[in-house]
């Protein structure tokens, strides 16, 4: 602790007392548990210190850059990067407590004198709430393993164990929470894109290049061709032509009419966007662009340029050449490359896009383990281990039983759970392994039970990262889930059976 600089905390607005909404007295009590754990599990110095490391290191870089000798950040900076740092840490918390996309959450929380309150900006002259981009910045400022350390952290102080009824429990809770159950399952993370319709990744492509060469135009580099409003309204015509000629007679000859039609229309945009990248990249000094500005928007038309030739391929197999295209060629977004057909089976969702989420949580609902994957996962048998391996390097134990459905079933597992002296209770995929598993009370207890972790997925998803999630690029999804995960831990700690107040009291020094 001894990085952390002692400081003064600052006079702050008392919270009006508000009665008539009991909804309104549930989350505030929850906001005031939830600071109360903060307190205890002190992760507030955690975080402190984690932030003046890496402004360090930013400011020695910075240095380095300008060809100077590396220093110690003054007393000053560092006591403002803490101050900034808890508020990072709270406003993440609320955020996702709450469900709010960035601009709606800033809003919100300039209106709320209980989220200032706990996102510590209730200053008494001046309230000064982080904008939609500050937000957004300051969930990226930790990586996710620092997050995971930090949830790591409070899910043993709420395990830590009592000696007896008059131990204080660390965590203030009536009882410590178990760790032995252990239950897992896998989804969906959904990418907010468009259903994957192939035509409209010609539509998007026309929307950027045109916005882009705007942009340019705007700054009198021109270069003779129609206004680029014209393309996007040809392009949306089009678009509209290819939804109805479905529902006509002749239907596929109309949609391959059309497509050729939205074939030639792209390839006019496309060397319209070459020639004003061209321009932007020759002329950049004289626009008001800074040059990081300028790469910005060439790398815009450079990475919807790279795509475009197997966009265009894509939709001519499918619509004209009417064959399919294997999934690991298929081109989903322009925007997201880290996103996967992945096919579920399940009732109105046969099919998704996204990313594979593993989910573990202890019978409590706290989750232990999480784990978002870039590239397309493994079939669920192959995850088990690596999941109660992180369980291992993070909370220093392992689970007594574990229990999952039938599709983390193999004889792998099944040895590696027998060798790791754990109670599989994984259900089996043969049916009468199943009805031996079925006359165990242990199994279908906590078969039982495993019905809940579907519904701790839907929570997670709907309530905390919101679905579909709007974060863009695989990192800023991985981040949310991460921020997601801490706020739900802690929200589900907050609402657990607290000790009363003489078995919290601490035992006085002989």
């Amino acid at each position: 602790m001894g990085d952390i600089v002692p400081f003064q905390e600052e006079f702050r607005q008392v919270l009006p007392e508000v009665i008539g909404n009991k909804d309104y007295k549930i989350f505030r009590e929850i906001l005031g548990r939830i600071t109360e754990i903060i307190r205890l599990s002190k992760i507030d110095n955690k975080v402190m210190i984690e932030a003046i490391r890496l402004s360090q290191e930013e400011y020695n870089l910075s240095r380095k850059v300008e060809g100077k000798e590396p220093k110690q950040l003054t007393w000053k900076d560092k006591i403002r990067i803490q101050k900034r740092s808890m508020r990072v840490l709270r406003c993440g918390i609320a955020r996702h407590l709450t469900g709010d996309a960035y601009r709606a959450f800033s809003c919100r929380l300039a209106d709320s004198a209980l989220l200032q309150n706990f996102c510590l900006i209730d200053r008494l002259c001046q309230i000064k709430v982080p904008s939609k981009s500050q937000l957004q910045r300051d969930e990226s400022l930790f990586e996710e393993g620092f997050l995971r350390q930090i949830i790591s952290e409070i899910i043993q102080q709420t395990a830590h164990e009592q000696k007896s009824q008059e131990d204080n429990q660390v965590m203030g809770l009536k009882k410590a929470v178990s760790l032995e159950q252990y239950f897992l399952d896998t989804t969906c993370l959904k990418a907010n894109i468009h259903i994957p319709v192939d035509w409209v990744l010609l539509r998007d492509a026309t929307r950027t290049l045109m916005k882009a060469v705007q942009l340019i135009r705007a700054e009198g580099l021109l270069n003779r061709m129609q206004d680029p409003e014209t393309f996007i309204r040809q392009m949306n015509r089009l678009s509209i032509q290819m939804t109805n000629t479905r529902r006509q007679k002749n239907g596929k000859r109309g949609r391959k009419k059309v497509l050729r039609l939205m074939k030639k229309l792209v390839a006019k945009v496309a060397r319209h966007a070459v020639i004003h990248r061209d321009l932007l990249f020759n002329q950049q000094e004289e626009t008001i662009f800074t040059e990081n500005q300028a790469l910005q928007i060439t790398g815009r038309i450079d990475r919807v340029l790279e795509q475009l030739p197997q966009a265009v391929y894509q939709a001519h197999e499918r619509i004209i050449g009417e064959r399919k295209v294997l999934n690991r060629f298929k081109i989903l977004s322009l925007y997201e490359k880290d996103v996967h057909v992945i096919v579920r089976g399940k009732a109105g969702a046969e099919t998704e896009f996204g990313n594979t989420l593993l989910l573990g949580e202890q019978v409590d609902g706290i989750i232990l383990d999480w784990e978002l994957y870039r590239d397309k996962a493994a079939a669920d048998n192959r995850l088990l281990k690596q999941s109660l391996e992180r369980i291992n390097t993070y909370h220093h134990c392992k689970p007594g039983s574990v229990t999952t459905d039938r599709g983390f079933d193999s004889p792998a597992n099944r040895r590696y759970l027998a060798d790791a002296d754990i109670e599989n209770n994984i259900c089996p995929k043969s049916v009468p392994a199943l009805r031996e598993k079925m006359k165990e009370a242990s199994f279908r207890e906590k078969q039982k039970r495993r019905s809940q972790t579907e519904a701790r997925i839907g929570i997670l998803k709907n309530e905390f990262l919101g679905n579909p999630l709007r974060s863009k690029g695989f990192i800023s999804r991985q981040m949310s889930v991460a921020w997601a995960v801490l706020a739900h831990n802690l929200w589900v700690i907050a609402r657990l059976p607290q000790a009363s107040a003489k078995q919290s009291r601490r035992p006085k020094a002989a």
